[in-house]
């Protein structure tokens, strides 16, 4: 049985740092909360606390709340390596950025377009991969949606998606996306058939999808390709707002698309584009 990581160290904080039991309470519950985004990959890594982080802010918490977030988990993974229960001391990586910073790094059309080719359809599984990164970008839904989507809730139009806090929503599909999934029905799923089976991904004991296995097969692929940005499935999403605001897609029907109960979780991508248009600027124009 694996040490309880958390409850031994927010013990060292009381006896030895003397934290005020507010400040103890408050570097438990972030600690759980990463402990719960991470699921079996525990220890985290860094990528893991990165996207962690990044969906924190991306979720419309406070920037103080992300920041303090930040500090529980670096002086956690700090004492996780002193007391050799990690090799690698990641704290060091984990030096408070701007919190704008976290947002993971957005696909190039490139390297999106080297993504989605990249699966091998002659084979079962590449031709679910292939599904499964279209209908990540094609949507921008996040994985836990994903995972949770059934054969039923898939039309000729739209996807019928259940999002956070049990909310449904419909999100248009583009006919390219319809056609992966289609082909993965029909060459793919169908042969595990079954009226007790909803789930439209399977993995390949028929078992339902989860997204560590996503994210597993999406690192896979990145490093295959030799693409150097930390990606995760919702760096998908992250394309899929950013493309849409490049192309000058209203942000308040972003929000509706993205299932973002806030307008503030939306603006958060207007960051990225204006960053992406400096540096554009910067690359092309004579007097940079």
């Amino acid at each position: 049985m694996s040490p309880d990581y958390i409850a031994e160290f927010i013990s060292y904080l009381g006896a030895e740092r003397g934290l005020s039991p507010h400040t103890l309470l408050a570097y438990e519950r972030d600690l759980n909360s990463l402990k719960k985004y991470a699921e079996n990959l525990w220890p985290p890594n860094l990528d893991t606390i990165m996207h962690f982080l990044s969906s924190q802010q991306l979720s419309g918490k406070r920037s103080s709340s992300v920041v303090r977030a930040l500090v529980a988990i670096k002086v956690f993974m700090r004492y996780l390596f002193r007391e050799k229960y990690i090799r690698e001391d990641v704290s060091s990586f984990l030096d408070a950025p701007r919190v704008q910073q976290l947002i993971p790094s957005i696909l190039s059309h490139q390297e999106l377009e080297k993504l989605l080719q990249a699966p091998d359809l002659s084979t079962e599984e590449g031709i679910c991969d292939r599904a499964i990164f279209e209908l990540l970008y094609g949507t921008g839904i996040r994985i836990s949606e994903l995972c949770g989507l059934t054969i039923y809730d898939v039309g000729d139009d739209y996807i019928k998606v259940c999002g956070k806090g049990s909310k449904e929503r419909l999100v248009p599909i583009p006919k390219a996306v319809l056609e992966s999934v289609d082909k993965y029905l029909i060459e793919v799923r169908e042969r595990y058939d079954s009226k007790d089976l909803r789930a439209l991904f399977l993995n390949s004991k028929g078992k339902p999808i989860d997204r560590t296995l996503v994210w597993k097969r999406i690192q896979a692929y990145a490093k295959r390709l030799g693409i150097e940005k930390r990606i995760s499935p919702h760096t998908f999403r992250h394309t899929y707002a950013s493309h849409l605001l490049d192309a000058g897609a209203d942000v308040r029907i972003i929000q509706e698309l993205l299932g973002h109960a806030h307008i503030s979780s939306t603006n958060r991508y207007t960051h990225v584009s204006t960053d992406q248009l400096r540096e554009t600027f910067r690359a092309f124009h004579p007097r940079w």
